[in-house]
């Protein structure tokens, strides 16, 4: 079991830079792989980046690959996302989400790999 509680979401102008915040509680973070996703009104959840236990192996969606960066610091239970050169297709609700997951290497892609999710935080990118 594990609680997540995003912060660092607002209103960013076009090719501004955003940071997000991801705190995870309990003392086995290092134990799940991490990841964000976003959502924008009427559409699906979609994943942004993803990024392995120990912070090895790394995903991003193609749509964000070259602006957005993940990390972790699993001594602080943290993850991370940089996003740069932002643009108003980035705008949307951004969730931290954590899987249980036994090998060091895979990271959630698609929300049904879930195990837990945030509650969000609010992404405005402004033309």
């Amino acid at each position: 079991q594990v609680q997540l509680v995003e912060s660092g979401g607002g209103l960013v102008p076009a090719g501004g830079s955003l940071s997000l915040s991801c705190a995870a509680s309990g003392r086995t973070f290092s134990r799940y792989a991490m990841g964000w996703f976003r959502q924008a009104p009427g559409k699906e959840r979609e994943i942004v980046g993803a990024i392995s236990r120990s912070g090895g192996s790394i995903y991003y969606a193609d749509s964000v690959k070259g602006r957005f960066v993940i990390s972790r610091d699993n001594a602080k239970n943290m993850v991370y996302l940089q996003m740069n050169s932002q643009k108003p297709e980035d705008t949307g609700i951004y969730y931290c989400a954590a899987t249980q997951q036994a090998s060091v290497s895979r990271v959630p892609t698609y929300p049904g790999a879930v195990d837990y999710w945030g509650q969000g935080t609010q992404v405005t990118v402004s033309s």
